[in-house]
């Protein structure tokens, strides 16, 4: 708590008072310099070309000087960040004319690749042909209406783009409202697209983390308007995990690079500016794919939140050319605030809008980013028929003080602009309604390609903007001349005597290399009940799957496939070869997902570059050109992309340094079977010992080269022979044979090798699979280059049995293998790396001490973010956990065909700021339920109970956790009398049921539905985790004895589960309390180990629960809530590794369905 004195008395009116709207004179004789001085007080940030063309558009082709308003606009609008000149230019590298723009290249990998694009280069998202299924729709979303399955066809989406500069001046805000952004990006594809999952990248600089010094990391000086590498690193990765969690968007995959090295040319490259990176998928009816054209008498709505101000200038600030150059406070003024859970209202909306079927009111959508509403509404008016008349009185202000300018050109974030069909404006209204999320109609479609401003009432000039989108858009493509800085490589110099031990203890601790953990611990990885991989695999969880993959529905195993690569540092020296690396990498991570085909692949490529830095923009063209030519040759395209090219920072000092030129590239693919993802960690089935086998995919005669590599890095060297995809012929039919060894189901695990190399490829899997392995490597070349190196290749486990049949494919199709190991049934403590090099043991270790070094990073980063008794807890249980054991000794083989004729209703409830709805319903479904979306405002509008034998309160972040979580959600029943009649009355009725998870558990315990109901409410309450943070795992849990009608005949099994949440600790308000549930068995479930025992041991028990509870019942059982989510792992494939002694021949239902079938079994017979 905070005190302070008020010396005055506080005073409540408003004294601020709005900007004025003035004139920029360009039309006088002093118009050059009256631009040049709006150029700096505003921070528009014009470059000599841009200067010109405002100076003469406004003084000879419109002949009018313009307000404020407009040259803060288009200035906004026409940035770099926003219109891309760069890559639409036209280039000159080295003097010599480039024959066609870039964009114009890299649209021409289309030609070399399958058609199965249904939207490309033209929309928020790109999309490819999806799949025919069932997908769970609301039959009215407009009220309570019933949830059921639909036969629709819906394709894949997929967007990607960076939020550099925000990141780097304020972590947190920059890259929350960076997840915000890219997520509004695809609910905004078509007329209206579903969002399913995300993914996060982070490129910083040196960590240089206090009190662990390391050789590479040396101390330089960083601009003051930057935040630290260590600090971007922490806050901006819990900006984008809050929001997704908040918003109910797993992060499922990603990348994160450390890098800062002074080159041989002297130069220093360094993540000064980071980057932050983020991406989604998602999925998109195949009748919305077109927005409709702007067309006189469309109304014009804003759909999300309030005007504030924020976010002024961020195109503009996020387009100069060195950061730095700026003033600070344009900088910090530039940057967005996020409200994950305004933008779970807006999803909703857009979401109700697609689901009316024909009825859809949304003809056209734009998410707002930069340039504010005069970028978005403009955009969204664009075409012949064009143009509109705003009203600025229309607009839901945050703040009565805003002036024009801002209310034009604010970035304030939660809102998108939509086009509306007139006759269905009343539908609109309803569902945001419903959904407490404002629609502001402000304007409508004039026809006349005039964008017209109408001013707030009484306030001057009447239009402050005026401007006439024809002539606009007759700006002619701005020219570049670029040149190509030659660096000049350097032997790698290595110590003699390093041994690969020494090696390994450097390797293993670069941030690039190391353990994720300290990333997907804080971020949710299963909401949407449709992740069918994401990061983490194995018995201890452990993140190294690079792809991740979705179900596009409960009721089917179609889906998407996507992943990621970026090779930087190899293209420090030669660009040409970074470009082809990261395109190999993106699919050697993809290619353990069962895709259509290869040529189906399509890619987003994301360019963060200081391109316009002397010597910089030249290396950007021949990157491009590379992935170009290669693409080609692999029958993949590109179909969208974004790019950031003002990657350099001015430091302290006044040096100029550049981030190493990066290009991402995410591959995506219709994934035919989500069940047969390959994961990395190795399995050791019942036919132990398995083979290790390894595939080189860049040529045949495998080469071992160190230039680029991790291990260069730790000691500050590039080197000059670099590992290359040397046949992207090989590469391709590698792919291929590996796709087959899938779909014959050959493999047990699969992994490719990159940052590290080939060792540390192989030590994941170990580390992961929680296994020995024995390895026998032949080489033609040094122990360290082989071991090191960061050639394209796989490494693939296969059993005995299977492995000739592998040989005979890969003959077949000449793609050389070879053996490379066994893999040994002993396990945790117990187990050993032994690796022969040539017959020599190079490494003969447990595979503890190995796997905590490759932990140590993670371990200490998570210092600075969670509790120094959960890091030393978290070490621990590593050291315990051998394998998993799970136990379900009943019958849960459930037809969900072959249900009674009723359908008991149940009521699946949600407050704004829920997320976990739609699976909770599915769950429902499958065993016979008929469910119900219900909303608290549909209960307060009149909307009643009754109908209903059930209710399951959904999990997610009600009214964002404000003051707590739940308490929002339980004083909207608790202080209405009404609703809190109505409530009681249920709870009483004997024929009803309730489940709450997560969220739901918490309110079950704040309105007293669960252990003794009958004494005062404020007995049981789900305190903060001991770790401090929102904690995301796979977790066992133990079912007890209790009265719980849903945990019927399950007694005593030990199953699997997802949590997620930041507040499950359950607390008591005294011991009698505590005792009287635990006599009467009403802690039914418990948190456990990996051989069933019961444990506080974190993140086994990811709270700090006392008595490991994790769920707690009614005293008569109807009432169950609890923490872990079985409603998102009840299919096999939602589990990160799903047993097969659990596995049932016909049905892909885990354990998990049995709660959910017990319900409709309890309402059947309960009349």
């Amino acid at each position: 708590m905070v005190e302070c004195l008020y010396i005055n008395p506080p005073c409540f009116s408003q004294t601020t008072k709005k900007e004025e709207t003035f004139e920029i004179d360009i039309l006088g004789v002093e118009g050059r310099k009256n631009l040049q001085k709006a150029n700096d007080i505003l921070g528009l940030a014009l470059d000599e070309a841009d200067f010109e063309y405002y100076y003469e558009f406004f003084l000879n082709k419109i002949q009018k000087n313009p307000t404020d308003v407009e040259l803060f606009d288009l200035a906004q609008s026409n940035s770099e960040h926003s219109r891309h000149w760069f890559f639409r230019g036209e280039l000159y590298v080295n003097d010599e004319k480039r024959p066609e723009s870039l964009f114009k290249s890299i649209q021409d990998t289309q030609k070399y690749s399958n058609k199965n694009n249904v939207i490309a280069f033209c929309d928020n998202s790109s999309a490819i042909t999806g799949f025919e299924s069932e997908y769970l729709v609301s039959t009215d979303p407009t009220k309570t209406a019933a949830l059921s399955k639909k036969c629709l066809k819906r394709h894949i989406i997929y967007t990607a783009e960076t939020h550099n500069f925000p990141t780097g001046v304020c972590p947190f805000p920059g890259a929350a409202t960076g997840t915000g952004g890219r997520i509004r990006d695809v609910h905004a594809t078509g007329r209206g697209a579903h969002e399913i999952a995300g993914i996060a990248g982070y490129s910083i600089g040196n960590l240089n983390l206090n009190n662990y010094p390391q050789s590479y990391e040396p101390k330089w000086d960083y601009p003051n308007n930057f935040a630290t590498p260590a600090k971007i690193l922490i806050e901006a990765s819990n900006g984008a995990s809050d929001y997704g969690n908040k918003f109910g968007e797993p992060v499922i995959a990603g990348f994160t690079r450390s890098f800062g090295m002074q080159l041989p040319n002297s130069k220093r490259y360094e993540y000064v500016k980071p980057i932050m990176f983020s991406a989604g998928i998602g999925s998109i009816d195949s009748n919305l794919t077109k927005k409709a054209e702007a067309k006189k008498g469309q109304l014009v709505a804003k759909v999300g939140g309030p005007v504030y101000r924020i976010g002024i200038g961020g195109g503009a600030a996020s387009s100069v050319q060195v950061q730095g150059d700026q003033k600070n406070e344009l900088d910090f003024g530039a940057v967005q605030r996020g409200d994950p859970e305004m933008e779970q209202k807006l999803h909703r909306v857009i979401r109700g809008c697609i689901e009316l079927g024909d009825k859809n009111p949304i003809l056209s959508i734009h998410d707002q980013g930069a340039g504010g509403n005069g970028n978005v509404l403009k955009e969204i008016v664009e075409g012949k028929s064009g143009g509109a008349i705003i009203k600025a009185d229309s607009f839901d202000l945050g703040d009565p003080t805003i002036s024009i300018r801002e209310l034009w050109g604010a970035e304030y974030q939660e809102s998108d602009a939509i086009l509306v069909d007139p006759l269905l404006v009343d539908e609109l209204k309803a569902i945001s309604s419903r959904e407490k999320c404002k629609v502001n109609i402000v304007g409508e479609v004039t026809g006349d390609n005039k964008v017209i401003v109408k001013n707030y009432t009484n306030e001057l000039p009447e239009h402050p903007v005026d401007l006439d989108l024809t002539k606009l858009s007759e700006r002619e493509s701005k020219v570049f001349n670029l040149r190509s800085d030659v660096i000049n490589a350097l032997s790698l110099e290595l110590p003699s005597k390093l041994s690969v031990k020494e090696a390994l203890n450097q390797v293993l601790r670069l941030p690039t290399v190391g353990s994720k953990r300290y990333l997907t611990n804080k971020v949710d990885r299963s909401v949407t009940g449709l992740i069918a991989q994401q990061q983490s695999v194995g018995p201890l969880h452990t993140p190294i799957s690079d792809v991740a993959v979705v179900a596009l529905s409960y009721f089917d195993t179609v889906g998407a496939a996507m992943a990621i690569g970026e090779q930087p540092i190899k293209g420090l020296i030669y660009p040409e070869i970074g470009a082809r690396m990261s395109v190999g990498e993106a699919l050697t991570n993809l290619i353990f997902a069962p895709i259509t085909d290869l040529s189906d692949v399509k890619c987003s490529g994301n360019w963060m570059w200081a391109a316009k830095v002397d010597g910089e923009g030249g290396k950007l063209v021949q990157a491009c050109d590379a992935m170009c030519a290669v693409m080609k040759k692999l029958g993949i395209a590109v179909d969208g992309g974004k790019d950031s090219l003002s990657m350099a920072a001015r430091c302290k000092n006044n040096e100029i340094v550049c981030s190493p030129g990066t290009l991402v590239i995410s591959t995506y693919a219709p994934c035919t079977d989500i069940q047969k993802v390959i994961t990395p960690d190795f399995k050791i089935p019942d036919e132990a010992p398995t083979v290790i086998v390894y595939i080189s995919m860049a040529n045949p005669r495998q080469k071992y080269r160190l230039g680029g590599s991790a291990l260069a890095q730790c000691y500050s060297q590039m080197g000059n022979e670099f590992p290359d995809m040397d046949s992207p012929e090989y590469f391709k039919k590698a792919f291929n044979v590996v796709q087959k060894l899938i779909q014959e189901e050959l493999l047990f695990s699969g992994h490719d090798v990159s940052d590290g190399g080939l060792i540390t490829a192989l030590l994941e899997m170990a580390f992961a699979g929680n296994c020995e392995i024995h390895a026998s490597i032949t080489s033609q070349t040094g122990t360290l280059e082989t071991l090191f190196a960061e050639e394209l290749g796989i490494i693939l486990e296969v059993s005995h049995k299977n492995l000739g049949h592998l040989l005979a494919i890969c003959d077949e199709n000449d793609i050389i293998v070879q053996k490379i190991g066994e893999v040994v049934q002993i396990y945790g403590k117990d187990a050993s790396i032994i690796i022969n090099v040539n017959g020599s043991c190079v490494i003969d270790c447990s595979l503890n001490e190995l796997r905590n070094i490759w932990e140590e990073t993670s371990d200490r980063l998570e210092l600075l973010q969670t509790s120094e008794n959960c890091v030393k807890s978290q070490i621990e249980w590593r050291s315990k956990v051998n394998v998993t054991n799970y136990v379900a000794n009943f019958n849960y083989n459930i037809d969900s065909n072959n249900f009674l004729t009723k359908s008991p209703k149940i009521a699946i409830l949600r407050e704004e700021g829920s997320n976990g709805d739609r699976e909770m319903a599915a769950a429902f479904i499958f065993v016979g339920f008929e469910a119900f979306d219900i909303t608290m405002t549909d209960l307060s509008n009149g909307a009643n109970l009754d109908q209903f034998r059930g209710i399951a309160f959904v999990g997610g972040f009600s009214f964002a956790d404000v003051l707590g979580s739940a308490k929002g959600w339980a004083a909207t029943i608790s202080f209405n009398e009404k609703i809190c009649e109505m409530f009681q009355t249920f709870k009483n009725r004997k024929d009803t049921f309730s489940l709450g998870i997560c969220n739901g558990c918490q309110l079950m315990a704040l309105i007293n539905w669960i252990g003794n109901s009958n004494v005062s409410k404020g007995k049981v309450f789900l305190d903060d985790n001991d770790c401090g943070r929102f904690h995301s795992g796979f977790c066992s849990v133990k079912i007890q004895k209790s009265p719980a009608i849903m945990l019927k005949d399950m007694e005593e099994s030990i199953l699997g589960v997802w949590t997620s949440h930041g507040e499950g600790k359950f607390t008591y308000n005294s011991a009698e309390t505590e005792q009287f549930l635990e006599k009467q068995n009403l802690r039914c479930i418990r948190y456990c180990d990996n051989n069933g025992h019961l444990t506080n041991l974190y993140p086994a028990n990811p709270n700090g629960s006392s008595s490991a509870v994790a769920g707690i019942c009614s005293a008569d059982g109807r009432h169950l809530a609890m923490m872990p989510h079985p409603d998102r792992s009840f299919l096999t494939w939602q589990w990160p590794n799903y047993p097969k002694n659990l596995k049932l021949h016909h049905s892909n239902f885990t354990p998990w369905i049995k709660m959910f079938k017990n319900a409709y079994d309890w309402c059947v017979f309960v009349e």
